[in-house]
């Protein structure tokens, strides 16, 4: 029988260099760019502990330590906006630092994703766990990772978030063979392949960036060889999963998500991102959206 342990640890790699932003990320983390006035690194942290997830493990690079100092507390900082009586801007300050118990890994050099979530082997244990990838931003009104959580519950394995896309976005992903269950939003994956051309991809269901891991893809891990791009891939490993028996951790599923995701890894989908997280702001909108609209009035055609 699958082991159905509950699912309490969020693995967050977050080592990349982030060359899509350069020159801003030379020195910042890609992670910590904002959306708006919070990084994005944090809207993923905020989730997974929506999901119940407040064991929190960050896989860093070199360059990365002001992710770690933005999780922590920052006292002289507190100070000042304390003696300012500014209650407002000190409570955002605490906010990072209260929401979760953050722990810190750094993969030594970038040798894929799947070797990102390798490095989080001594602190996961043989617990089931949660991978959120920096790059995607679920909205936060749309429960995705609690249901892939409820489906692990119910199926066991593993379970990856599936999203339908055009056939010309499929060479951008990992893709997947699916079959149907008895719900209407879970299906089994019979096959994954990393980024396939169009004309060889299996369906038009992808892989974003959230996945529910048993803990056997460690075990595949380590023996994973390089795969596309000559990085060890987690797809590769989840591929193996899917054809393993249900009492050796076997079985990968997948959760259908039609809700709202943004996409911050290039600078197009980020600025979307930036663009739509203000004009939903109640202390933004009122200025930003008339302003929005005049601009795209006078720059028509431009």
């Amino acid at each position: 029988m699958a082991d159905h342990a509950p699912v309490l640890k969020a693995v967050v790699p977050a080592a990349g260099l982030g060359t899509r932003f350069l020159p801003a990320t030379k020195a910042t983390p890609k992670e910590m760019l904002p959306i708006v006035d919070k990084p994005a690194i944090q809207y993923v942290v905020e989730e997974a502990v929506d999901a119940g997830l407040t064991d929190v493990l960050m896989i860093t690079g070199r360059n990365k330590r002001s992710i770690e100092d933005h999780f922590d507390r920052a006292y002289e900082l507190e100070e000042t906006l304390d003696a300012k009586g500014d209650t407002e801007r000190l409570a955002a300050v605490r906010e990072s630092a209260d929401l979760a118990i953050m722990h810190y890994v750094r993969q030594g050099e970038p040798r894929g994703l799947g070797h990102a979530v390798y490095c989080a082997r001594q602190h996961v244990g043989r617990e089931p766990f949660a991978v959120l990838l920096g790059d995607d931003m679920i909205d936060a009104r749309d429960d995705l990772l609690k249901r892939m959580i409820e489906v692990r519950g119910r199926y066991g394995g593993s379970v990856v978030a599936l999203m339908e896309v055009e056939p010309d976005q499929v060479s951008s992903y990992g893709c997947a063979a699916i079959e149907g269950t008895d719900e209407d939003d879970v299906v089994r994956i019979t096959d994954l392949v990393e980024k396939p051309a169009v004309d060889e991809a299996p369906s038009n269901w992808i892989i974003i960036g959230r996945y529910v891991c048993a803990p056997e893809v460690f075990d595949v891990l380590e023996k994973t060889p390089p795969g596309r791009g000559g990085e060890i891939q987690l797809t590769d490993a989840l591929r193996t999963l899917a054809d393993m028996p249900a009492d050796q951790g076997g079985g990968v599923y997948g959760v259908k998500f039609r809700g709202r995701r943004y996409d911050t890894g290039n600078k197009l989908e980020y600025l979307r991102t930036v663009v739509q997280f203000a004009s939903e702001r109640e202390d933004l909108a009122g200025e930003f959206m008339p302003w929005l609209r005049e601009f795209v009035r006078t720059h028509d055609g431009a």
